[in-house]
């Protein structure tokens, strides 16, 4: 029996079928892929003894991670470099359209995923860009080598220092209070700040912000065709 068509058939096992047979099929790896995407319905899940979460607080949807997880389950059927690039980038091949994400995820997944690049993606640039410049304007004024500058930086964009800002974090979601261990919980914290820091900000420093880290995200990242309305 298909997989696809089996009743005893999990969320998972019939994305990752329906990505297969496509592919066997002659389908292109992008539109396979993301077809596949479009017909995931799991938020997180336990997977080699890893905890997986493609919905960030469950309304920020990290695609590349469920990418990255469906592709591992497709290797053998899709170009190594191609798909290397993918992973590494965030960036289809250059045949593939913007539109075409957004058609194929549909409208829900696809506002989910602004949340992640607006919430994680433009976030951590934004983070980076601001210590950047604490670490310049330090070296400016002459004093002496600090090789950490993030506190600094938390101060600047959220009023407070990270210990604190993780802290509540943890307390709002109930999470034992321990050193960071995965990139998920990093994600998950770094939502949390962008919707703190929209909560605490007055519309032009948000909009400023979000400029900012637009701006310092690499040139070789995913930049939505939307990108921007936070800026404006």
């Amino acid at each position: 029996m298909n997989e696809c068509n089996s009743i005893s058939a999990t969320p998972q096992s019939q994305a990752i079928a329906y990505l297969r047979q496509s592919l066997r099929d002659g389908v292109s790896w992008p539109k396979a892929l993301m077809q596949s995407m479009a017909l995931w319905t799991v938020p997180e899940e336990m997977y080699e003894g890893t905890r997986l979460v493609y919905l960030i607080g469950f309304e920020a949807f990290d695609w590349l991670a469920l990418a990255n997880r469906l592709c591992a389950e497709a290797r053998d059927l899709i170009p190594a470099d191609e798909l290397e690039t993918l992973l590494f980038t965030g960036r289809f091949p250059k045949s593939v359209p913007e539109s075409d994400f957004k058609d194929i995820l549909g409208s829900d997944k696809y506002s989910a995923y602004l949340n992640f690049f607006y919430g994680v993606e433009v976030e951590m640039a934004l983070q980076h860009a601001v210590e950047s410049e604490v670490e310049k304007r330090f070296y400016a004024g002459g004093r002496q080598y600090v090789a950490d500058h993030m506190d600094a930086a938390y101060q600047r964009i959220y009023r407070s220092s990270r210990a604190e800002l993780l802290a509540a974090h943890r307390d709002d979601w109930g999470r034992p209070h321990r050193p960071i261990a995965s990139m998920t919980e990093i994600k998950e914290f770094t939502y949390w700040l962008f919707k703190r820091r929209l909560r605490v900000s007055d519309k032009a420093k948000i909009a400023s912000d979000t400029r900012k880290g637009i701006a310092a995200l690499d040139s070789t990242a995913h930049v939505p065709d939307e990108a921007g309305a936070l800026a404006s």
